[in-house]
């Protein structure tokens, strides 16, 4: 172990094992947090070793969070600086670029790229950061200058809003190194031209983890009426709209939000077919129920229903409401689709809740997708939480 390179921190007896087998991240209960271990700086860069002594890697380590270690390298001699943050963006860059013809995807996903506690979107010539961890807000300065390094781009948002870093004991900030962006970025998807917001919108603005889905859903949109509740910026209405829709109606509380996908429609020269409405997505809904509307399409995409632990009773319950008022709105023969970015509630648990919510509705259904993040959100094979996303697509086959 390179003592002189990182201090050195100690896992408890037995506590290798799971760190030996590959999983990335080592918590406060396994540290043996002594005095030196709990005076170290929130992101320093360490060394792990177990009970006897023996190098396991470099991490960055935070005393203050339950999850204390983030490792980085199995290697004990690895050095984090500039230079090799450069090499592993450069190495996620050339994954996404034989992925995707146009430079507008996920460039790196955390601890799937190697880079824990980060993720990166790209539009074009500006990168925006998620920094949501105290090891990554530590080496932003040298994270922002490798990505101008390695890949080229000329604008970089470090964001830093994210409610995530409050369990790193972080303070919110966002920061622009570079040319400053502009209000608006666009984003292209699909074939399609959309606008995200790099400073303000939600995370970094767009939600590239759905791309795929998006392309699903608009193929079965063709001559249909939709409804896109959580609308967003657009991606799911405004696909169905290009995609041949008679009528898309886009629904969504936030007006910025939807302001952004009334003028996507009118970049894709879809806005006479696309009508916008801000509302909350529970309260409209019913409205449309008790109206008796129905659509040959539905789609909802919610925000997080369960951001910790102790919101999984009823956020799995939320989702279960949100299948049963959506599958009412569903023509015979329609199509639902349900998706959930809540990683603490699973592939397994949310599909049980749609069907249950279909069962409230007196439908039946048939999955026709089921489906998680595009290729761009790599999931890391020994930490399933990056397996966040869920999408369920049904053909619904009866009125209820």
């Amino acid at each position: 172990m390179s003592d002189d390179r990182y201090p050195v921190v100690r896992l408890k007896a037995g506590a290798h094992k799971r760190l030996s087998h590959g999983h990335p991240w080592a918590f406060s209960n396994e540290i043996v947090m002594d005095p030196a271990a709990k005076a170290l700086d929130p992101g320093t860069p360490v060394g792990i070793a177990d009970a006897d002594g023996r190098a396991l890697g470099v991490a960055l380590f935070n005393p203050r969070s339950l999850i204390a270690a983030r490792m980085v390298s199995r290697s004990p001699d690895l050095r984090l600086d500039r230079a090799e943050l450069r090499d592993r963006i450069a190495r996620a860059a050339g994954l996404r670029e034989r992925l995707f013809d146009r430079p507008h995807y996920r460039l790196a996903h955390a601890e799937a790229d190697g880079l824990p506690g980060l993720a990166i979107d790209r539009y074009g010539d500006v990168a925006v950061c998620q920094v949501n961890t105290a090891g990554m807000e530590r080496l932003a300065d040298d994270l922002a200058g490798a990505l101008m390094e390695a890949v080229g781009v000329g604008s970089v948002v470090l964001r830093g809003d994210s409610p995530v870093r409050r369990l790193e004991g972080l303070e919110e900030s966002v920061r622009i190194v570079g040319a400053p962006p502009g209000e608006t970025v666009e984003v292209l998807e699909n074939g399609l031209v959309y606008l995200a917001d790099p400073v303000k919108g939600q995370k970094t603005g767009w939600f590239f983890d759905q791309r795929d889905n998006r392309a699903f859903l608009a193929r079965l949109a063709d001559g249909a009426t939709v409804l896109d509740v959580y609308a967003h910026t657009g991606g799911f209405g405004v696909a169905c709209a290009a995609g041949g829709a008679a009528r898309v109606t886009m629904v969504d509380r936030s007006e910025p939000g939807l302001a952004l996908a009334r003028a996507a429609a009118e970049a894709n020269g879809v806005a006479s077919v696309s009508a916008f409405e801000a509302a909350d997505a529970f309260e409209d809904l019913a409205r449309r129920r008790d109206r008796g509307e129905s659509y040959d399409v539905v789609v909802c995409d919610p925000p997080a229903f369960v951001r910790a632990k102790k919101d999984l009773g009823a956020g799995a319950r939320g989702y279960r409401k949100l299948a049963r008022l959506a599958a009412r709105l569903v023509a015979p023969g329609g199509v639902l689709a349900v998706a959930s970015c809540s990683h603490r509630i699973d592939r397994d648990a949310f599909r049980f809740q749609v069907r249950r919510g279909l069962q409230d509705a007196g439908r039946d259904g048939a999955i026709v997708r089921d489906a998680g993040a595009g290729p761009d959100h790599p999931v890391h094979a020994q930490l399933p939480e990056t397996a966040y996303l869920k999408f369920v697509c049904l053909s619904l086959d009866r009125a209820g």
